[in-house]
């Protein structure tokens, strides 16, 4: 990933009532506007505005995604979940994986504008794109920035499908402008929600709602006729993957009206790795000697593991109604059960 198309907005661009901040730049960043907000929920958070000069990004060939184009407009997430695979990508912007990835997010600022032109340049030709796949494109920032409605407008204006995937109920803010993108072309729709547990949730995704304002969120989406399916994910080894977690999950995700349900397991990438395992040192040492054991060969569990949640999770589905497997049409996510390439890493 490389960060040399980017420049610095310019300074007439401030949001309402921005301060300016002056920690250093990056490297990777010089001349990004630096913001910080007075208000409580983005207490000690900063934010890089930088103007990208491309925003349709393609998957690289060796990607296990499902989805060949994508739209990320912000880097960092104030999601802050322990787990996201994400977290190395910070690395790239010489910022750490750990508290810049929850703390400091970059802004492009001119996605909305960029995604319109790139939408009609004479080379595009209408393919698939996804939103949600790196950090989640509704996440806090967004309520400030608002960069996702001029992103679905331009979708909608050239009838060009997309997908979004997202823990964020501040899609319901912009439910008007996806009804009118789906009567132009095909527009999916998936939330994640790996548990219902909130203790848990408040532990390992605090910068979320919560589970059942995101179910509730997936009510709101079904009742206006979106066709919504939730990746239940990441299910966490010993804190979310047994029978009691599984079957009042799945529950909730079909009475929730959705679609279909997936599981997936943790998986434990780079960066993520070292910031999860530090987490569940400090809140679970029980737990190391298990994940140690399950993640001994590289960032995903052994496939009979993932074989076995799978079919756990399929049965609790049946048993509540749920049969579809896969939550949107345009966004096919990953194999529960890949053969990830050898990754020797220590997990604590």
């Amino acid at each position: 990933m490389r960060w040399d198309h980017l420049s610095a907005p310019p300074d007439e661009e401030h949001p309402d009532r921005a301060a300016p901040a002056t920690p250093p730049l990056p490297l990777a960043l010089p001349g990004a506007i630096v913001r910080t907000f007075d208000t409580p929920d983005f207490a000690g958070m900063t934010f890089y505005e930088v103007r990208a000069k491309s925003i349709i990004n393609r998957v690289p060939g060796e990607s296990r995604v499902p989805f060949s184009w994508t739209i990320n407009p912000y880097r960092g997430c104030t999601h802050a979940c322990v787990y996201c695979f994400a977290r190395n990508s910070h690395t790239y912007l010489d910022l750490d994986a750990g508290v810049d990835f929850d703390r400091k997010v970059i802004v492009k600022v001119n996605a909305g504008e960029l995604v319109r032109r790139e939408l009609a340049a004479p080379r595009w030709r209408g393919a698939a794109i996804a939103m949600g796949t790196n950090v989640d494109c509704y996440q806090r920032a967004e309520g400030r920035y608002r960069l996702l409605p001029p992103i679905i407008e331009a979708l909608r204006d050239f009838a060009n499908p997309f997908s979004i995937l997202t823990k964020g109920t501040l899609i319901l803010r912009d439910l008007p402008l996806l009804r009118q993108a789906a009567e132009a072309t095909r527009v999916s729709l998936s939330f994640s929600v790996g548990f219902v547990d909130e203790a848990l949730w408040r532990a390992v995704e605090p910068g979320t709602p919560s589970p059942r304002r995101r179910l509730d969120a997936v009510r709101r989406l079904t009742d206006a006729g979106f066709e919504v399916g939730v990746l239940m994910a990441p299910i966490l080894p010993g804190l979310s993957d047994d029978d009691g977690s599984i079957d009042a999950t799945v529950a909730a995700i079909a009475a929730a009206g959705a679609t279909g349900v997936t599981p997936l397991a943790l998986h434990l990438r780079p960066g993520a790795r070292q910031w999860y395992a530090h987490w569940l040192g400090r809140e679970f040492p029980h737990l190391v000697p298990r994940y140690r054991e399950l993640y001994r060969s590289g960032a995903y569990p052994p496939q009979a593991y993932q074989r076995e949640l799978t079919a756990r999770v399929r049965i609790a589905a049946r048993r509540h109604g749920l049969h579809r497997g896969d939550p949107g049409d345009t966004r096919r996510l990953p194999d529960p059960s890949p053969t990830p390439a050898p990754e020797q890493l220590a997990l604590l």
